[in-house]
């Protein structure tokens, strides 16, 4: 079984420790001294990144899905044909040297974008630094994917004058974060730990079920597995997997199904989850269900996010798999160069 012991002997640079002071690392990074931006009349914004990076544009466009801002996420070399003068575009790319994410910061120069990068210094700040172009400073905590809430929550800060996020939603997420470490952290490994629970679960390939509105939380979930418990695992929206891949079940089911579901999620959706659920049960197919917080949309993905996370690292742990080396990527990293 999982224990704090197993997890010191495996997890050789303590990533552990960081996801440990994420609630902490939230407050603070939304508390920094940066300057907030100046533009205004923001109609369209575009987040460009890659890996965790990319994860955050996720989430600021489910966030902003229910306004009228228009907002594109942007993973590759190129910004979409759609950005124009009057676009911002926000660059992301915590250590400050990805390629694909340069790439698109002089897309968005050429194209005469409103820009503003964050970064924790790197190749992107020296450009930044030579063109006056705003950059925004913020440290990263271990590595990109376990510094995601230093950069969320200091970006909800720098582009408040462009978020229609309150304040007090940020602050009712830093709080539910606050909360739920206490049950899931790592000085709390029992089976009454939700991350461990599942983890200790977890046998096959994990096929991930998603509302349109958690996207994002899927997303990272899937991330989080490859790279720090290094096994594959596959997502699916849940009302388009009705359509197409919950037919491969008839055939194959030893994967199993992990149900990422809204409290709120709609009556119809909803519906959707009860049948798929009848489904597996009458199928004997393994399945979970992991249901949201309460409250506004940014709590409810980051609680996901933070609970999913800690089920890599504890899984990690259990299959004696060190999270925080990636040899396959550093490779590629290394070829492109």
């Amino acid at each position: 079984m999982i224990n704090l012991e197993l997890l010191k002997k495996v997890d050789s640079k303590g990533m552990y420790k960081i996801y440990d002071k994420w609630p902490q690392i939230a407050k603070d990074s939304y508390f920094l001294d940066l300057p907030e931006i100046k533009f205004c009349n923001c109609s369209h914004i575009v987040f460009g990144g890659m890996g965790g990076s990319g994860a955050i544009g996720d989430i600021f466009a489910a966030i902003l899905s229910k306004t009228s801002t228009h907002v594109t996420v942007a993973k590759g070399y190129h910004l979409p044909k759609t950005v124009t003068s009057e676009s911002v575009v926000v660059i992301t790319s915590i250590s400050g040297n990805t390629i694909e994410t340069i790439s698109m910061l002089e897309n968005a120069l050429r194209l005469n974008a409103r820009v503003i990068v964050f970064s924790d210094g790197g190749k992107i700040r020296e450009i930044c630094e030579e063109k006056n172009i705003p950059h925004r400073n913020i440290k990263k905590y271990h590595s990109p994917r376990a510094s995601f809430p230093s950069f969320l929550y200091a970006m909800l800060h720098v582009l408040k004058p462009i978020l229609p996020i309150d304040e007090e939603s940020i602050m009712e997420s830093i709080r539910k974060l606050e909360k739920i470490s206490a049950d899931i952290n790592s000085e709390n490994i029992t089976l009454d730990n939700l991350s461990a629970n599942i983890a200790e679960w977890i046998k096959n390939v994990p096929i991930i079920y998603y509302p349109a509105g958690l996207e994002p939380v899927a997303i990272r979930f899937k991330n989080s597995l490859q790279e720090n418990a290094k096994i594959q695992a596959v997502i699916e929206d849940v009302i388009e997997s009705c359509h197409n891949g919950i037919v491969t079940w008839d055939k194959q089911n030893d994967f199993q199904a992990i149900c990422l579901e809204g409290k709120d999620d709609f009556e119809k959706t909803k519906e959707r989850w009860e049948i798929l659920k009848e489904f597996f049960s009458d199928r004997k197919i393994q399945h979970k269900q992991v249901v949201s917080e309460d409250g506004n949309i940014l709590t409810k993905i980051i609680c996901l996010i933070y609970v999913l996370d800690y089920v890599s690292i504890y899984l990690a742990a259990k299959l004696g798999v060190d999270p925080t080396p990636v040899d396959a990527i550093e490779y590629i990293k290394k070829k492109l160069n």
